[in-house]
């Protein structure tokens, strides 16, 4: 395979789009309005960024790299009013760690079969695979928050 390792151009995808949630959560006017509701949405962008956290920590931190990461799913849906300094912090350790440990792997890692138990769907999938849905996800959540901030709040796309 020519060309750049898929590990650091992961963590560079990852990475930065960790960074946008953050700049995304830090856009809201204040902590309360990252956890405000609105019509038949039910998760806020306090609980989808904290997902998200949860998410590429077990996944990739734990699932793929060894971390050592522990997933408390719950506590992602559940936990409400946590100030946006502390979500941006677990957000930005996050794409620290995706950066770091995405950097070491080599393709053949990524090419291989996911090694960390996924959802049944992906079980099959290799690392790369499984990735890829992981970055679709990131994604999705980021569109959310954003659309839900500027419905709300105003202002534009960051």
């Amino acid at each position: 395979m020519s060309g750049r390792a898929l590990g650091p151009a992961l963590a560079d995808v990852l990475s930065r789009e960790c960074e946008r949630i953050a700049l995304q959560i830090e856009a809201y006017p204040d902590d309360a309005s990252v956890w405000k509701l609105e019509g038949s949405v039910k998760n806020s962008p306090g609980t989808l960024a904290l997902h998200v956290v949860g998410n590429l920590e077990a996944y990739i931190g734990a699932g793929l790299c060894g971390t050592g990461y522990v997933r408390d799913r719950e506590a992602e849906f559940g936990d409400r009013d946590v100030p946006r300094a502390e979500i941006t912090r677990r957000l930005r350790a996050t794409a620290s760690m995706l950066r770091e440990r995405l950097d070491q792997l080599d393709d053949e890692t990524l090419l291989a079969p996911y090694p960390g138990t996924a959802p049944g769907r992906f079980a099959e999938l290799t690392s790369i695979e499984f990735l890829t849905h992981l970055t679709w996800h990131l994604g999705w959540h980021e569109g959310q928050i954003d659309y839900h901030r500027r419905i709300l709040f105003g202002g534009d796309a960051i």
